[in-house]
């Protein structure tokens, strides 16, 4: 009996393919699986070509794989684009309303006849083919409908009645074997990314709609009754990061989302909360750019931009994660770091995070608890900006009746107020720079570097973000070293360092055409031997990478 399957569902923007993609991941989610779906879509309201895959697996997968083992077609595009990924043994379930195929393997559903016969709607088409999918693999009647409750609160009896005559056309040609529950649930990582802030303490959110992080907006925006927060959508990224600053100045626990193209305007706003010391929150989620780029595809770009944005000498922390469950952690200390050394911490993730689906298990969520600042103990008059041997000064805020509370994004003493003479900015400026020598040290104790497969190794691929999940699993079929760097700034000088000893040959794997990784670490005088690119808006798939680190002697590689 197959261990994995991977599945792909497409078909026309507004047919409903990545509704279909997030059904068939619950079916499996059900039978004990772990899933991974990975999102296709052009940036059209209707018209192109959308499609998701799944891939379902006995153990942990992050990422898609090339070949799939069922294609379901909600138009021919679909059969078009796709017919060369299914394995000699897949099989097709295609639309035969509108698609006509000749093959042994394929088994056709006339969706219109069904949507005609119910007056259902033309987008419950992809409830109809994910109903006789299932029943094609042998799943229960049951589950289907049971799912199709949960996901569809105000057409359910519609939706249900589609569903039904569809999944009684099909034919059982497979049983899937159900597996042990692990009880996990199935999140994107924009919503683990919301889960993860809340735990860290979330008062405030705020962002102007930019894809690929709309959907901690949106995820946020709907829950926060229910979470007791506060949301806001205002006019521009100009305007949403001067609002965090007077929130977080308030004593706000403030997150903020957006992409490259918005945190470009934001980097004004980035150097006064340097220069003020308040502490905000911004998650920018990259898309293959520059410019407009390509916004609704994958890209890890913005690493240089992240780590260099603002003016004068900035003190940050820029950190990326991984996955769903390392992007709830994350963003739950990222609200802790900024809130215990006042400063901005930039949470970079990817479109590839955002915006895929994985297997989530929520006891990551109990690892994050919210840490208090260091306050003001009110025995002595207030000064915003004292001077302390770590260089971090006690916080006070509005409203306190016995303290005077200055915030300055100028050059300023220790009450707040501006000053230009050499010794007192010196001053200011060395109180800073001791604040950076405790965040480094902070940094290397925390899991900053992460390490997979063959830890003893002397060939070894390194990466950042989202390329965590198919480099480790190409590491671990080669069987060598994989090393994720996850906090990029500061830099985790000893931690590296310790991670390569031993290793003669390394390997750089990243979605952008200037090895931005590669060119941070060698600053750090650590050489890579092998660069493997890849830039066209798609992400890496393990068997990528595999057939790359294959080919002997080729020094820089693109796919």
């Amino acid at each position: 009996m197959k261990k994995e399957y991977s599945i792909l569902v497409g078909g026309a923007a507004g047919l409903g393919s990545r509704a279909a993609g997030l059904m068939i991941g619950e079916l499996f989610v059900n039978y004990g699986y772990y899933v991974f779906i990975y999102d296709d879509y052009q940036s059209l309201i209707k018209g192109g070509h959308s499609f998701s895959k799944i891939r379902v697996s006995e153990k942990k997968v992050l990422s898609h794989k090339d070949e799939i083992d069922f294609l379901l077609a909600l138009d021919n595009g679909t059969i078009e684009k796709h017919l060369k990924e299914l394995k000699k043994d897949g099989i097709i379930i295609y639309d035969k309303s509108n698609i006509s195929l000749k093959k042994e393997n394929a088994y056709g559903i006339n969706l219109e006849e069904i949507i005609r016969k119910t007056k259902g709607e033309e987008l419950m088409k992809n409830v109809g083919i994910v109903a006789f999918f299932a029943k094609t693999i042998g799943i229960e009647w049951q589950l289907v409908e049971k799912i199709i409750k949960e996901k569809f609160k105000k057409s359910k009896d519609l939706n249900i009645k589609v569903a039904k005559i569809a999944f009684g056309t099909g034919k059982k040609l497979l049983k899937i074997k159900k597996i042990k529950n692990k009880s996990i649930s199935l999140l994107t990582g924009n919503q683990a990314i919301a889960l993860g802030a809340l735990k860290g303490g979330l008062d405030l959110y705020l962002a102007y709609p930019m894809t690929p992080s709309t959907g901690i907006l949106h995820f946020l925006a709907k829950n926060k009754e229910k979470f007791k927060i506060k949301v806001f959508q205002l006019e521009n990224e100009v305007g949403i990061i001067n609002a965090a600053l007077g929130a977080s100045y308030a004593g706000a626990r403030t997150m903020i989302g957006t992409s490259g193209g918005g945190f470009a305007l934001m980097t004004e706003g980035l150097s006064a909360a340097c220069q003020s010391e308040t502490p905000v929150v911004i998650v920018e989620s990259q898309r293959m750019s520059p410019g407009s780029g390509v916004p609704t595809y994958q890209g890890q770009g913005d690493l240089f931009f992240a780590l260099g944005a603002g003016h004068g000498d900035i003190i940050k922390f820029v950190i990326a994660p991984s996955d769903a469950e390392e992007s709830a952690y994350w963003a739950g200390k990222a609200l802790n770091l900024a809130w215990k050394f006042q400063t901005p911490t930039i949470l970079l993730v990817d479109k590839e995070i955002s915006e895929s689906t994985f297997s989530f298990n929520e006891k990551i969520l109990n690892k994050i608890k919210k840490e208090e600042p260091l306050l003001w103990r009110k025995k002595s008059g207030y000064l915003r900006y004292k001077i302390t041997k770590n260089g971090i000064s006690p916080l006070a805020f509005p409203g306190d009746k016995k303290a005077i509370v200055k915030s300055n994004s100028y050059e300023h003493n220790e009450f707040g107020i501006t000053v230009e003479e050499s010794k007192k900015v010196e001053e200011m400026q060395e109180k800073r720079l001791r604040k950076f020598e405790e965040m480094k040290k902070e940094v290397e104790n925390l899991p900053a570097i992460n390490i997979f497969g063959e830890k003893k190794s002397k060939k070894a691929i390194i990466c950042w973000g989202s390329t965590k999940g198919p480099a480790k699993e190409a590491a671990e079929k080669l069987k060598i070293k994989m090393i994720q760097v996850v906090v990029l700034e500061p830099f985790p000088e000893k931690q590296i360092k310790k991670v390569l000893k031993g290793v003669k040959e390394l390997i750089l794997v990243e979605t952008n055409g200037l090895g931005q990784l590669g060119k941070i670490l060698n600053c750090w005088k650590i050489k890579i031997d092998k660069k493997i690119l890849k830039y066209n808006g798609r992400p890496f798939t393990s068997e990528e990478i595999i057939e790359k680190i294959s080919k002997e002697g080729n020094r820089n590689l693109v796919i």
